[in-house]
């Protein structure tokens, strides 16, 4: 449906601007008119695309929005709710102060849907990609009782919280990877370009090689000759391991691995069971019910062997059973974890309880990818030393026996 841009004038003379979808220029200026505005200025606008013309007739999804500034404009509209302006002045300020395009667009379209009398988590709803199901339902929590501002504050506490853990992982993790990618590169440079200029020279004096000369001239022969073969099934594999892993199947094996890594397993745990806490911990605090606050969070761990565990929990409490005993059974969850869970059930303080264990697993998560960079980075460089001192061995070895030789 196409989307219009307009200028115009509410019930009170004051001007008012948007964007709203509609079947024509004539269908706008209706739809305006039964909400009480009365325009002036009325264009179309072109939907951003990156697609080819082809595929210019299909709908364009929304762009996603970084964590961090939805945790911003989050913060922004439930300061703007909370001083007493009506919801739908607080997101036509926001999204005039909004410098991304797409999130500039969708505040708008959500304004103009509450102006036409949806509710505000009805209208979140209609952009999955941009407002997670957790952020509808705990809007949905707020709106029914009434504390909209004081949900969107948790929820922007939240998003902070959980961009800010992900984000120090990524950052401890990059210069690992960056590390590893460049040292791979210029191994694989030197194996299949410049070692086998070097080694030619052995080959043509006609005599008995060392055994490591003969290793690397193998391997480097087998490199340059079949390079593009390597990255082909490289490719191959990859392509091959992302498909599996879209497979129910697949992605459950390769999850149940993940936990049982040694040391990773541990860290994709405790980040998972951080995930967990905190976000069952938002959800009761903003009053969101404890099944459907479980139906959400078994979907934000991304973990299916964990997500199991997380619906028997489920399925007990709807048996009249507590939470704890099932997670317990799992053998997935922590016993500081499933103990002060139940504690938290016991006194009537669940969401307190389970903020206190995520701010305890955030901080061993961060000590975690602390400790695994720092064990990486030597035995990178070690590895990395290795292959070299191999190189170096494989070629000088052949000119000290040619030495003795002449000698």
């Amino acid at each position: 449906m196409p989307l219009f841009a307009y200028r115009g004038l509410d019930s009170d003379g004051r001007e008012t601007s948007g964007i709203m979808e509609a079947e024509s220029a004539r269908g706008a200026r209706l739809k305006l008119r039964r909400t009480g505005i009365f325009p002036i200025h009325l264009h179309e606008e072109r939907r951003p695309t990156g697609r080819p013309r082809l595929f210019a007739g299909l709908a364009q999804p929304a762009e996603r929005v970084p964590s961090d500034e939805l945790a911003t404009a989050t913060r922004q509209l439930a300061t703007l709710v909370g001083a007493g302006l009506p919801l739908a002045e607080a997101l036509a300020a926001l999204a005039e102060q909004t410098e991304r395009e797409s999130l500039r667009r969708t505040l708008a379209q959500i304004r103009q849907q509450i102006i036409e009398g949806h509710a505000f988590a009805e209208a979140l709803a209609q952009h999955p990609r941009v407002f997670t199901p957790l952020y509808v339902n705990m809007v949905r929590a707020g709106e029914a009782s009434g504390a909209l501002d004081v949900v969107l504050d948790r929820l922007a506490e939240h998003t902070e919280k959980q961009a800010r853990l992900i984000g120090k992982v990524r950052s401890a993790l990059t210069y690992p990877a960056i590390m590893l990618v460049l040292g791979s590169s210029i191994l694989f440079f030197l194996v299949s370009y410049v070692v086998p200029k070097v080694t030619r020279i052995f080959q043509e004096m006609q005599q008995q090689l060392p055994f490591l000369t003969r290793a690397l001239i193998a391997v480097s022969g087998a490199a340059a000759t079949w390079w593009w073969l390597i990255l082909l099934l490289l490719t191959a594999c990859a392509a091959a391991a992302h498909a599996y892993a879209r497979t129910p199947a697949g992605r459950e094996r390769i999850d149940g691995w993940t936990l049982r890594a040694p040391y990773v397993g541990r860290l994709a745990q405790k980040l998972a069971i951080a995930r967990f806490a905190r976000t069952l911990s938002t959800l009761l605090a903003s009053g969101v019910g404890l099944l459907a606050a479980l139906d959400i969070v078994k979907n934000i761990v991304n973990n299916t062997v964990l997500a199991r565990a997380i619906e028997r929990a489920r399925d007990a409490i709807r048996e009249g059973q507590s939470i704890a005993p099932p997670l317990r059974e799992s053998g997935l969850f922590p016993p500081l974890v499933v103990h002060m869970i139940a504690v938290g059930e016991q006194s009537g303080q669940l969401e307190t309880m389970l903020g206190k264990a995520a701010d305890a697993y955030d901080s061993e998560v961060e000590n975690a990818v602390t400790g695994l960079t720092t064990v990486l980075e030597p035995v990178m460089i070690v590895f990395m030393g290795l292959v070299v001192l191999f190189i170096v061995l494989a070629i000088l070895m052949p000119i000290f026996e040619l030495n003795r030789v002449v000698r």
